[in-house]
């Protein structure tokens, strides 16, 4: 067996044995393949695609690359989700302690962000003394004690995949479907997943821009996650405006805990809803999804949600003031206003402008290992939809300088388009796959 017989094969089109795969993967990983013949080979998958068992089999042996994170002494089945990315995408932090206040264990692995705004772990870290970094031990206390535990992602976990990316970055293959897909849930998988909900975004602030595209990964995840007997579903959710109104790292926490109070962002919630019934419904089959549905509105409504958040938040070593008063705990930067020139009905929020604004604030990293500011960033005043009045306030910038604040507030101004007529109304949740 040789890499490039390997590479030849899937150049042909034909279907590699899941020797040759886990031969592919194990060279990638120990660096005894060099870049180039791996970059060729993601070429040559580009190009050909794999089939479900093909891209199943490099799942596998990608999160069987490095360490895996056994969960199996924790009670329940552990449903983890994962979401393609987006702007105001707060989801993880409402989520997370809705469905473990709801009897879900939640053992979760979250990444830092890179682009528009920052990732969960980046988020958390905003809030004074929380520690993303846990021995395995003491996360899976936590999770055992609580009910919840959100720490960042192990570098040992999946390496392969790491080798992967990087080169996909730099040999326009990013776009391969096996790929993406094989990329998701080899670190899903090594996280110790028992079942999967997958948050497939859709439209302009998304990696996937279209429907068509969007179901084509959306189900091709779902097909690896039956093929490595792991209960899997996608919820298609869309992203041609933010989920939200906060981007930046503080407000998103902010965002978070107003909507843990029962008063945030309709369509923020409804999405958490969703997810967090099929998170429910996975891990308690009993239990219908609409059943699942209602049982976390309860938890919403009665505070018990909230409640989850802070008892996760100060085990992890967090101040539990951060439920009570996040404005007074957590670092933000002055704040400037942006008002409407017109009078008019809002049209659009692009939402892949106002998270390049954030990025620009100092919210979002362009390369790794780039410093974060969590006290930056916007707080959208409006939706689409909503009818302004000139002069009304449409955002609130948080900016370490008035000269950042007033190129923000020109840019604000163009990626909020208010127009005459009231815009017709887009879906939230477009399809679900299972």
């Amino acid at each position: 067996m040789n890499i490039v017989g390997i590479i030849r094969r899937k150049r042909d089109g034909l279907a590699l044995s899941p020797e040759e795969i886990r031969y592919l993967v194990q060279g990638v990983t120990t660096g005894q393949i060099p870049d180039y013949q791996t970059a060729a080979f993601c070429m040559a998958v580009y190009f050909q695609g794999m089939t479900v068992p093909e891209t199943a089999e490099l799942t596998l042996a990608m999160a069987n690359s490095g360490e895996t994170l056994d969960l199996s002494d924790i009670p329940g089945i552990k449903v983890d989700k994962h979401s393609t990315g987006g702007v105001a995408d707060t989801t993880t932090l409402v989520l997370a302690p809705l469905v473990a206040s709801a009897g879900v264990p939640v053992a979760k692995m979250s990444g830092r962000g890179l682009g528009h705004t920052g990732g969960t772990v980046d988020k958390l870290e905003s809030i004074p003394g929380y520690r993303t970094e846990l021995p395995p031990a003491e996360f899976k206390q936590i999770v055992q004690k609580v009910g919840i535990s959100v720490i960042g992602q192990s570098k040992e976990l999946a390496p392969a995949d790491k080798v992967l990316y990087a080169l996909r970055d730099v040999t326009a293959t990013v776009e391969s479907i096996p790929l993406i897909a094989s990329s998701i849930m080899s670190k899903k998988i090594a996280a110790g997943a028992d079942a999967i909900v997958l948050d497939v975004k859709v439209g302009k602030g998304a990696f996937m821009k279209d429907l068509e595209t969007a179901v084509t990964l959306a189900q091709a995840m779902v097909q690896i996650g039956q093929a490595v007997s792991r209960k899997t579903v996608a919820c298609l959710t869309d992203m041609n405006r933010p989920l939200g109104n906060a981007i930046g790292n503080s407000l998103e926490v902010i965002e978070a805990v107003t909507l843990l109070r029962g008063d945030g962002p309709q369509r923020l919630q409804e999405v958490c809803l969703t997810l967090g019934a099929q998170m429910l419904h996975l891990a308690q089959e009993n239990l219908t999804v609409e059943d699942a549905h209602r049982v976390l509105q309860s938890k919403l409504d009665s505070g018990q949600a909230l409640e989850t958040f802070q008892h996760w938040i100060s085990a992890h070593g967090g101040t539990p003031l951060v439920a009570e008063k996040p404005e007074e705990v957590l670092p933000l930067a002055p704040k400037y206003t942006v008002v409407a020139k017109e009078r008019g009905y809002v049209t659009s929020l692009e939402p892949l402008k106002l998270g390049l604004i954030a990025l620009e604030l100092g919210a979002g990293r362009r390369r790794k290992g780039d410093s974060i500011d969590p006290g930056v960033g916007i707080q959208l005043k409006v939706t689409v939809g909503d009818q302004v009045e000139q002069g009304e306030e449409l955002a609130a910038i948080y900016a370490r300088s008035s000269q950042q604040a007033q190129w923000a507030a020109e840019q604000i101004q163009a990626a909020i388009q208010v127009g005459p007529a009231v815009p017709p109304p887009l879906p939230l949740i477009y399809r679900v796959l299972n």
